[in-house]
Parts: C-alpha cells; sequence; structure tokens
C-alpha cells in the first residue's frame, strides 16, 4: 500500500530524538553508532547520522537520547489476551492436556473478563516496547456480551495499534474435538458474527489502528467447512488470515486420522495458504512444508517461549527464514507463557534454536530484531507502514535504556537489548504519540489493571468451580 500525502510540513508538530544509537532495520541493515529521528505527526519525516536538521518549525519535543538504542516498536504476530486472567496454571501439561483442563474455565469467560485481561496483556506488552498487537480471540460462551468489542476498547485506550483475529471454534467434545458443547459457535453463527466484526471495526488505511482478521481457532477445534468458507470470507472482505498450525505431532496425528493428510496439506486444501496468510508456531513442519509456504508466501508466528512451556518441540526458523517464509515473534497466551512480555522473546528465538539443528549458526542478534519487528510487520501485511525506521513510514518506535547496570558493558547495543536482561524502555511511540516513558503506562492505570485482573481471575475461578 503506497502512503498518502504528507500533511503540510510547516504545520504539523514535530520530535526530534537525538545522540542515540539506532538499529533501522531496513532492507540494508543500516545502523548509526550517533543519529537521529525527526517525527512529524504520525510519520518518520527522517532519519541519519549525526543531529537533526537545524530550522525545523513546530518542535514540541527534543529528546537526548545518550546512552539509548533507538528500534521499531515491538510487533506482535500471536496471542490469547483472555489467558492474563488463568495464568500460573496446569504448569506441567503438553498442548492437549494443558487445553482439556483449561477449556472448562476459560468457557465461563464474559465481556467484563475479556476487558481486564485485554488491559493486563496489553500493558505488560507495551511496557516491555510493543507498538503493534494481536489478539486471536476464538472463545465466545453463549450470553457473554461483546467480548471483541471489549478488547478493542481495551488496546485504543492504551494507545497501541492492534489487530483483532476474530476466532471461533464449531467443533466441540460431541463432534471429537476438545471445547465444551456450550463455548462453541454454530458454522453459520461464526461466519456472521466474523463478518459483523470485519465490517464494524476494520480499517484499511495507511495508518489503521485497528485492523481484523478472520481466524478459526485451529484443526481439532474447527470444521472443514468453517476453515473453508472462513477463508472465502476474508477474501471477500479483504482481509487477511489467522489459525493455529503444526504445533504438536499429536495435532499431526490428529489431521492424518481425521483428514487422511498433514496439517500443511489439509491447510492447502482449505485454501489456507498464500500470502494473505500467517499461522502460530509451526513447529512439526518438514522440507515440504515449509517450501510449500515459501511458495506461497504464508507467513509464521513464531512462539518460543510458549513452544517451551508447552514441550512442542523447537521450530524450523533458520530453515524457515533461509526458503523466504516470512517469519515474526509471538507472546501466545499468557496461560503458557505468564510473563506476557516480547522482548523477552527476541532473546528466547535466539537461544532455543541455538538448541536445534545449526547450533549457534542458527540466529543472531540481529535476526532475532528482526523477527520481532520487521518480520512481525510482514506477516500482519503491514511491512510498507511499520516494521523499520525509514523516512515515511510510521512514527513507531522504542528507546531503549542501555547505559544502566544491566547493559552498560555490553559493547554492541543490539547484543545488549538481544542477548542481555530486558532492557528498560524509556520512550515508546505509536503513530508519533507517547504511550510509555521511563518504563511507565502513560494512558491506563497500572495499579488499577492489576487490582481488576486479580479480581477477575478469581471471580473467574470462583464460576468455574462452581460449574
Amino acid at each position: 500500500m503506497a502512503a498518502p500525502a504528507t500533511p503540510d510540513s510547516g504545520a504539523v508538530e514535530r520530535i526530534v530524538i537525538e545522540n542515540a544509537a539506532i538499529a533501522t532495520v531496513d532492507a540494508q541493515d543500516t545502523e548509526y553508532a550517533s543519529g537521529h529521528i525527526v517525527v512529524a505527526g504520525n510519520r518518520i519525516e527522517s532519519i541519519g547520522a549525526g543531529k537533526a536538521p537545524e530550522g525545523l518549525a513546530n518542535v514540541v519535543r527534543r529528546v537526548d537520547a545518550t546512552g539509548h538504542l533507538v528500534t521499531p516498536g515491538l510487533i506482535n504476530t500471536h496471542h490469547h489476551f483472555y489467558q492474563w486472567i488463568t495464568r500460573g496454571l496446569a504448569t506441567d501439561h503438553n498442548l492437549f492436556n494443558w487445553l482439556v483442563a483449561l477449556y472448562p474455565t476459560w468457557a465461563r469467560i464474559d465481556e467484563q473478563m475479556t476487558y481486564a485481561a485485554a488491559q493486563g496483556s496489553l500493558g505488560m506488552m507495551a511496557r516491555g516496547g510493543v507498538t503493534t498487537a494481536m489478539d486471536h480471540h476464538y472463545v465466545f460462551p453463549k450470553g457473554s456480551g461483546d467480548l471483541s468489542g471489549s478488547i478493542i476498547r481495551a488496546a485504543s485506550e492504551m494507545g497501541v495499534r492492534f489487530t483483532l483475529a476474530r476466532g471461533s471454534m464449531d467443533r466441540s467434545e460431541k463432534d471429537g474435538g476438545l471445547p465444551p458443547d456450550f463455548a462453541v459457535e454454530t458454522l453459520e453463527g461464526a461466519l456472521a458474527a466474523t463478518e459483523e466484526t470485519v465490517k464494524k471495526h476494520h480499517d484499511a488505511s495507511f495508518d489503521a489502528m485497528t485492523q481484523v482478521a478472520v481466524a478459526p481457532c485451529s484443526p481439532f477445534s474447527v470444521s472443514t467447512e468453517l476453515m473453508k468458507q472462513g477463508a472465502e470470507l476474508a477474501r471477500r472482505l479483504g482481509v487477511r488470515l489467522h489459525t493455529h498450525g503444526s504445533e504438536t505431532v499429536e495435532e499431526e496425528k490428529f489431521c492424518h486420522e481425521l483428514f487422511g493428510m498433514g496439517p500443511t496439506d489439509y491447510f492447502e486444501s482449505t485454501g489456507w495458504l498464500g500470502d494473505d496468510v500467517w499461522m502460530a508456531h509451526c513447529v512439526h513442519m518438514n522440507d515440504s512444508d515449509i517450501a510449500a509456504f515459501a511458495r506461497t508466501g504464508t507467513g509464521v508466528a513464531h512462539c518460543p517461549s510458549s513452544n517451551a512451556r508447552l514441550a512442542a518441540g523447537i521450530a524450523r526458523v533458520p530453515d524457515m527464514l533461509k526458503a523466504g517464509v516470512p517469519v515474526g515473534l509471538g507472546v501466545d497466551g499468557t496461560a503458557s507463557n505468564e510473563s506476557g512480555e516480547l522482548h523477552t522473546e527476541l532473546r528466547n528465538a535466539l537461544l532455543i534454536n541455538r538448541l536445534g539443528a545449526h547450533k549457534e549458526a542458527a540466529l543472531n542478534a540481529r535476526q532475532a530484531l528482526r523477527l520481532g519487528t520487521y518480520g512481525g510487520a510482514q506477516v500482519l501485511g503491514r511491512a510498507t507502514q511499520i516494521g523499520s525506521l525509514e523516512a515515511g513510514k510510521l512514527a513507531d518506535l522504542v528507546l531503549w535504556k542501555i547505559d544502566g547496570i544491566g547493559h552498560a558493558s555490553i559493547a554492541d547495543p543490539v547484543t545488549a537489548i538481544v542477548f542481555g536482561a530486558a532492557a528498560p524502555v524509556t520512550l515508546s511511540l505509536v503513530n508519533g504519540r507517547p504511550v510509555v516513558e521511563n518504563g511507565r503506562l502513560l494512558h491506563a492505570d497500572e495499579d488499577a489493571i492489576a487490582r481488576s485482573t486479580r479480581d477477575e481471575a478469581q471471580r473467574l475461578a470462583r464460576i468455574a468451580a462452581e460449574s
């Protein structure tokens, strides 16, 4: 998508950032040891070495970023916000047993719970440098209220860019699936509600703050008809498609038993491979699967911490990247990654992939940073707008403090934030607007969110126990 014309340069307000180390994550991996960024309105106006140009009009703020690394804002490509209020449960389970243990509780969520959980999930990510978040929400119990609206409202209030992957399930226990019968939708109901959500909330503009994707949950909780018609719906409406894929060996066995083929072949048979599709996990992929994703441009949301928490395995990320598969990073739901932070996934992606076949050559620090920024923009279909620091792109960026005790003695700034401890966020801009300063949220009360998420977690636990 081409960028619309920039507003009159004399009328916009500007923020000038100077004296920063900068990792642009552009196509050339351009970096500056000491450089500047000029933000005009919601766009990056200029970026380069040394001081900002003289004589800039309407400069409302100047930031001396000495001791900081500036990167594109982090982009989360897979999450389940509602799980914020069921953290720390079933901690020694694999995926299928974990789902069986938790679905009866998840099936009792309501609008008040999803709003509080979204606040907690978004707040934790934003404090850790996420500027674009997504939520794959697929649990819609009957009579639970406007769950999609509550999640979108939380993201809007927090000030982050957001993609809602409107999920669905229509294969319940009676059909051989895992969710309780009352926690799933009908085929017709899921398609109608998804279309309504897209029409009500999706913004296709260059600087959109809210977008919606069509996202049936997974092969083992969704009928083949919902997969097929979901893909047709997404393409008719011009939005992206998201689901879980190839997460565990049990899923592969399930697909062979039920469909007579592996997950990737099944996805292709239902219209679910393409450059408008991204899938979460993709742990158990053979060479043919990776080639199919590369051939079709299908993206992957890599969730290293969740894959480890549920003992799913190590995704073949180096092989995917070599083949040309778009790969971003995901937190995944916080019932399988209790920290809920994406910046820790930079480090975990690098370390866990080095336990695989490629060992120390699997990923380096800059590749990990690219996964969390430009790679995420690719899989969300927004690489022309966000994911790298370039003139004309949207002003989503983060200032990481690297002159403190945790990082000052690490020679290379990118190595510092990837290999080192989680770096503090001094300033985070989304669409040119500050959302975090000195590690604190600017548009939400963190203490109030902590109280409400604790209360809603306890309320959900009581309701589930009584049921």
